[in-house]
């Protein structure tokens, strides 16, 4: 792996503007089960699509909170090293934009500002009925069912299975991607519409794939290296 490491390390320094995909192997390290991998989410319960849809929350909002409060606000998570070590690079102003499939906020916690969050986030919440916005702290008080002092339903503010990606947002990665010539992945397999869309939008010259897994975009990347992120960022 240590060839590969100082070619990941070379294509950083020649790109101080590069952009970061990263999925839920990103968060893996932190706590938080990805949804596709050997112990993920899908191996748990198989109705996951059904449970973290828009007709789970209008039709069986008490199934669906129930779920969402148990996988996906779960205590005492924080970044790893991954999420501080892209905060790092921020900071000195080697990189460029971070483009998320999580909802977990952990990029930004760490300190990251630059974050495009496809998904939305579990720290943002508002009401169904009248738009206020509730954080993530109070939400975790409004059980079984998060309401408004309207008397409306709290919903997060993200992007459930049957809702589309916010076109804004979909503006901004093919915006922040058409200046860059180096997309790295991080912990996704990109079977996902989302994150195949992103890698499908970077037209630059260097695509690298940090992944535990095979992708179907290997054969297109300059760097591949199938290695836990962790053991890899140790080395950066």
């Amino acid at each position: 792996m240590n060839a590969k490491i100082t070619k990941l390390k070379e294509l950083i320094n020649q790109h101080p503007d590069f952009v970061f995909l990263s999925g839920a192997g990103v968060s893996t390290a932190s706590g938080i089960p990805d949804f596709r991998g050997k112990n993920g989410i899908y191996r748990k319960n198989p109705h996951v699509e059904y449970l973290l849809s828009h007709d789970a929350l209008v039709n069986h909002p008490q199934q669906f909170f129930k779920f969402y409060y148990a996988q996906m606000l779960l205590d005492n998570i924080k970044p790893n090293i991954v999420h501080n070590k892209l905060a790092d690079y921020e900071k000195q102003q080697k990189m460029g934009w971070i483009i998320t499939q999580n909802i977990d906020g952990l990029h930004s916690l760490a300190g990251s500002q630059q974050v495009i969050e496809l998904h939305g986030s579990i720290h943002r919440n508002y009401c169904m009925a009248c738009y206020k916005q509730y954080d993530l702290e109070h939400i975790k008080k409004l059980t079984p069912i998060p309401k408004c002092v309207c008397g409306g339903m709290i919903r997060p503010d993200v992007v459930l299975y049957g809702e589309s990606l916010v076109n804004d947002v979909i503006n901004k990665c093919y915006q922040v991607l058409k200046q860059t010539n180096l997309l790295i992945v991080a912990g996704t397999q990109l079977s996902v519409s989302t994150a195949a869309g992103v890698v499908n939008m970077f037209s630059g010259k260097h695509l690298v794939i940090l992944n535990d897994t095979p992708t179907p975009y290997d054969h297109l990347a300059t760097l591949v290296i199938r290695e836990e992120l962790t053991n890899i960022f140790k080395h950066l």
